[in-house]
């Protein structure tokens, strides 16, 4: 299923992906450092989407209290619970 998150207090606006079979597929971020988050992109591709969430959430990025690992987080958290419902 395709999911769009809209990020909060990161660079980043906007978080688009899909979860199949528990696996993430296709993240893309809108904004943000390009490069990071290609590679945020490549390395959690096909992996189980509450693991990523667990390993991700409470990343901070300098002084902010978030950062686009941890919106990603919260991003398949939500998708997660919508899917299950």
């Amino acid at each position: 299923m395709h999911h769009t998150y809209k990020t909060q207090g990161t660079c980043s606006t906007q978080i688009d992906f899909d979860i199949e079979d528990n696996k993430i597929k296709n993240v893309v971020f809108i904004g943000g450092c390009n490069g990071n988050l290609k590679a945020v992109s490549k390395l959690v591709e096909g992996k189980n989407a509450q693991e990523i969430a667990e390993l991700l959430k409470g990343n901070t990025c300098g002084s902010k209290p978030t950062s686009c690992a941890d919106q990603l987080s919260k991003a398949l958290l939500e998708a997660i619970q919508k899917e299950n419902h």
